[in-house]
């Protein structure tokens, strides 16, 4: 569900540009999503801000710093106050979790069913995050699971949360 104006718990998507930007369309197009608007998503978090993964590791940030980019923000249908609590208290663990490149190739290796040791264990794994991962993760950790067709947890990128919220 798209939201007009965001709110605590609320995921905003948007473009980055560039060679970065780039590379994520190239990993999300790898993982089946084609070619994107959205390649990067953040967790809108209390006080106007937000929690979201960078290379330098996930930060808290103003939300003010997307300020005049084009985000849409979206979340679930019937997405309670308590829900929302619970998501953006579960993302203060994640502060500071490196980022991890390899987690789109990880992704792409296991959509295109290559047999790679380790790899559902490595998706999953939350000593590293891409952005989609981390928002993901908080929500799963506060009790609320955006998907429910069997995915591996960790398999999500900015795209599949567009897909699976926006309509």
């Amino acid at each position: 569900m798209i939201q007009a104006s965001p709110q605590p718990g609320d995921i905003g998507l948007t473009q980055i540009s560039g060679t970065v930007g780039r590379l994520i369309r190239f990993g999300q197009w790898l993982n089946g999503n084609g070619f994107a608007d959205y390649q990067h998503a953040f967790l809108v978090l209390p006080g106007d801000r937000l929690i979201e993964a960078e290379p330098g590791g996930a930060r808290i940030a103003s939300l003010d710093s997307y300020a005049g980019s084009d985000v849409v923000y979206v979340c679930p249908p019937g997405l309670t106050d308590a829900d929302r609590d619970r998501i953006c208290t579960a993302s203060s663990v994640y502060e500071g979790v490196p980022y991890s490149f390899l987690d789109y190739l990880a992704i792409a290796t296991h959509r295109l069913k290559l047999p790679v040791p380790g790899l559902r264990r490595y998706v999953a794994a939350t000593g590293h995050m891409i952005c989609s991962q981390l928002v993901d993760q908080c929500y799963q950790d506060g009790g609320v699971h955006l998907f429910d067709d069997g995915r591996w947890p960790g398999y999500v990128t900015p795209l599949a949360l567009y897909d699976q919220l926006a309509h």
